[in-house]
C-alpha cells in the first residue's frame, strides 16, 4: 500500500483562454526583420539586384536611341545602324527581364521556405499556454495565408521595386544631360506624387492590418466549423454556425472593400498629375524648339523620359500600398516569434537513466492564471509502483495535476519530485520519455496503424508493435483492417470506433515501455463491453509502473492502489476502494449513484465484475 500525506491543497477550474494581444511595428522595423531571414539567400539576392541594375540601363538609353533614331530621320541621314542597335537592346531588355524573373522566383521560394520552417520550428517550442489562448484557425492562416503574402510581395514586388528605383536615378542623370530646365519642370509633379502616396498609404496600411486579423478569425472559426461539424448538426447549431461565419466575412468584406477603394484612389489621381506634368513638358519643350534651343529628337526623348520618369514614383506608391498587406501578415509571423518559449533546459541539467518511478508533490501550487491560482499548497507522495486513481468533479484539477507532471506548465509554487530530484532539475527531453500518456481524446495521425503504434518509439520493431497490439487487445481488430497493419488511418482514425482508436493509442503506450503511465479519461466515451477490453488493457499497460488514473467510472478504478478524491480544490477523501466505501462519504455515494445506474441499465454492475 502506498503511502500518503494528506494535506490541503488543490483548486478546482479550468485553463483560461483569451486572445494574442496585437502589438503593432513599424514597417521599417518589419522589412529589416524580413531582410534577416533573407541570411542564406543573399547571393542570389545581389544576382537579382545586378539584373535589376541592367534592365534599368536599358530602360534608360532606349527613349534616347529614339530620339537619335528621330534627328536621323529628320536630317535625312541613314538610321538602320541604329534601329538595329535599338532593337538589340530590346532583346538584351526581354533575356535580362526573364532571366531576373526565374532567378527572383527562386529565391523568393527559398526565402520563405525558411520562414515557414522557422514559424513551424518557434511553434514546437511554444508552451502549451500559448495554443490555449489562440484559435488553431487563426496559427494555420498565419503558416498559410500571410507567409503567402510575403511570398508574393518578395517574388514580383521586390524585383520591380529595385528596378524602379534604378529607373528613376538613371533616368534623372540622363535627363540632366539632355536639358535642365525641362528636367527641374518634370520634376514639379514629383512633391504631389509623393504626398499623395504618403496621403493613401496612411489610411490603407491599418486598414490592410485589420484585414489580415480578421482573415485569421475567419480561418479559426471554419477550421472549428468543420472540426466540429458532427456536433454542429447534432445541436442544430447550422444557423448559429453560418451565422456567425456571415459576421467573419460581412467585417473582412467591409474593411477589404475601405482598404482597395482607398488604395484605388491612388493610381487615377496619380495619371492625373502625370498628365499635367506631361503637359507641361511639352508646351515648355515646344516653345525652346520653337527658338532653336533644342531639337525634335531631344523633344522626343525627353517626352518619353518624363513619362518613364513619372510612372516609377506612381508605381513605387502602388507597391509600397501592396506593401501594406505583406508587412500585415509579416507582423502576425513575428509576433509568434516573439512570444516566450518553454523555458530552456538549465545548462547543468540532469540525464535520467532508469528511473524508479518515486513521485512526490511538495507543497506545490499552480494557477493558469496567477491571481486564480487551481492547485494550493498540494503535498502527497507516490511510491514506485503504485496505481493512484484521482477523481472528483469536472474542475477540480485533475487533469492539472497530469500537466504539471509531464511539464506541460511549470508549478508556480513549491516542487514535484521524480527520484528525488525537482522535475525541473532533468532535461524536458528525458523527463517526458518517462511518462506513458493515454488520453480522453485518441490522437490518432494520417500514417499506417504501424506508424501510429510506433509514434512514441520510433525503434520499435514490427515484431515489437504487433506484441503491443495484442497486449492492449487491438491485434484482432486490426488483423481484420483492408491491409492489416499497414492501413493507413485517414481523419484522425474516423472509419474505427472510438473504442478501437483508444486501444490504439493504449497499444502505443505499452510500446513506448515508459516508467510511469498516465490515463486520463480512457473509458469515458466507450460502452460497457469496450471498457471491459479497455479495463484489461489498462490492467496490463499499469502493472509494476507507477501510474495515474483520472476517471469518471468508478469502475474502471476499483483495483488501484490508493483513490484520492478532490473536491472543491481539496483532498477530500484518500485511501482504496474498501476503505472509502466504509468511510460511507462522497466517493462511497458517487461510486453507489453509478452501481444504481448501472443495474436499471441492465448491464453487469461493477461490483459484480470479476476484478480485473
Amino acid at each position: 500500500m502506498s503511502t500518503f500525506r494528506n494535506v490541503p491543497g488543490m483548486g478546482g477550474g479550468s485553463r483560461g483562454r483569451g486572445t494574442l494581444v496585437v502589438k503593432p511595428k513599424d514597417m521599417r522595423g518589419t522589412l529589416r526583420r524580413l531582410l534577416e531571414l533573407t541570411r542564406g539567400n543573399r547571393q542570389g539576392l545581389w544576382i537579382v539586384f545586378l539584373l535589376s541594375a541592367l534592365a534599368s540601363l536599358s530602360s534608360m538609353f532606349t527613349p534616347l536611341l529614339i530620339g537619335k533614331v528621330v534627328d536621323a530621320v529628320a536630317a535625312g541621314n541613314a538610321a538602320m545602324a541604329l534601329l538595329a542597335l535599338l532593337a538589340c537592346v530590346y532583346a538584351g531588355d526581354w533575356a535580362i527581364r526573364f532571366t531576373q524573373g526565374y532567378l527572383m522566383a527562386a529565391v523568393s521560394q527559398r526565402v520563405v521556405k525558411g520562414i515557414r520552417k522557422s514559424l513551424f520550428a518557434v511553434m514546437k517550442r511554444l508552451p502549451l499556454s500559448f495554443f490555449d489562448r489562440n484559435q488553431h484557425g487563426d496559427l494555420m492562416s498565419r503558416l498559410t495565408n500571410d507567409i503567402d503574402n510575403i511570398s508574393v510581395t518578395i517574388s514580383d514586388s521586390l524585383t520591380q521595386l529595385m528596378m524602379l528605383v534604378f529607373t528613376v536615378v538613371g533616368i534623372f542623370i540622363v535627363m540632366l544631360t539632355l536639358n535642365l530646365w525641362l528636367t527641374l519642370t518634370a520634376l514639379c509633379t514629383v512633391p504631389l506624387v509623393i504626398l499623395l502616396a504618403r496621403s493613401v498609404t496612411r489610411r490603407t496600411r491599418p486598414l490592410f492590418k485589420d484585414q489580415q486579423r480578421v482573415l485569421g478569425r475567419l480561418g479559426g472559426h471554419i477550421e472549428e466549423s468543420v472540426s466540429g461539424l458532427m456536433l454542429v448538426k447534432a445541436f442544430g447549431q447550422e444557423g448559429e454556425v453560418t451565422e456567425v461565419f456571415s459576421s467573419y466575412n460581412r467585417e473582412l468584406c467591409r474593411v477589404g472593400t475601405r482598404a482597395l477603394i482607398w488604395s484605388g484612389y491612388l493610381m487615377p489621381i496619380m495619371n492625373v498629375i502625370n498628365n499635367l506634368g506631361f503637359i507641361l513638358v511639352s508646351v515648355i519643350s515646344g516653345l525652346m524648339a520653337a527658338e532653336g534651343m533644342i531639337t525634335v529628337g531631344v523633344i522626343s526623348s525627353f517626352l518619353l523620359y518624363t513619362r518613364q520618369f513619372t510612372r516609377p514614383f506612381t508605381d513605387i506608391a502602388n507597391i509600397y500600398n501592396v506593401f501594406q498587406t505583406a508587412v500585415a501578415g509579416a507582423e502576425r509571423v513575428f509576433e509568434i516569434f516573439d512570444q516566450e518559449p518553454e523555458p530552456a533546459d538549465a545548462p547543468n541539467a540532469l540525464a535520467i537513466h532508469n528511473p524508479r518511478g518515486d513521485i512526490v508533490f511538495d507543497h506545490v501550487s499552480f494557477g493558469y492564471d496567477p491571481q486564480h491560482p487551481v492547485i494550493h499548497d498540494l503535498s502527497f507522495t507516490v511510491p514506485a509502483g503504485t496505481r493512484v486513481a484521482i477523481v472528483g468533479s469536472t474542475g477540480a484539477g485533475k487533469t492539472t495535476i497530469i500537466s504539471l507532471l509531464a511539464r506541460f506548465y511549470d508549478v508556480t509554487g513549491g516542487a514535484i519530485l521524480l527520484d528525488g530530484h525537482d522535475i525541473r532539475d532533468y532535461r524536458r527531453r528525458d523527463l517526458r520519455d518517462c511518462f506513458g500518456v493515454v488520453l480522453q481524446d485518441s490522437a490518432l495521425f494520417s500514417m499506417s496503424v504501424r506508424e501510429n503504434i510506433r509514434y512514441g518509439r520510433q525503434d520499435a520493431s514490427d515484431e515489437e508493435v504487433e506484441a503491443a497490439a495484442r497486449a492492449a487487445g487491438a491485434h484482432g481488430f486490426i488483423s481484420r483492417l483492408s491491409q492489416g497493419y499497414d492501413t493507413i488511418l485517414e481523419d484522425g482514425g474516423g472509419g474505427l470506433s472510438q473504442g478501437e482508436r483508444q486501444l490504439l493509442t493504449i497499444a502505443r503506450a505499452i510500446l513506448s515501455d515508459a516508467p510511469i503511465m498516465i490515463l486520463d479519461e480512457a473509458t469515458s466515451s466507450v460502452d460497457t463491453r469496450t471498457e471491459q477490453k479497455i479495463r484489461t488493457a489498462m490492467h496490463s499497460l499499469t502493472s509494476g509502473r507507477t501510474s495515474f488514473l483520472i476517471a469518471h467510472r468508478l469502475s474502471t478504478i476499483r483495483d488501484c492502489d490508493v483513490i484520492i478524491l478532490l473536491e472543491h480544490g481539496r483532498i477530500a477523501e484518500m485511501g482504496n476502494h474498501e476503505t472509502l466505501m466504509k468511510l460511507g462519504g462522497t466517493y462511497c455515494a458517487m461510486y453507489r449513484t453509478q452501481l444504481g445506474w448501472r443495474e436499471a441499465e441492465g448491464t453487469p454492475s461493477a461490483e459484480s465484475a470479476d476484478p480485473v
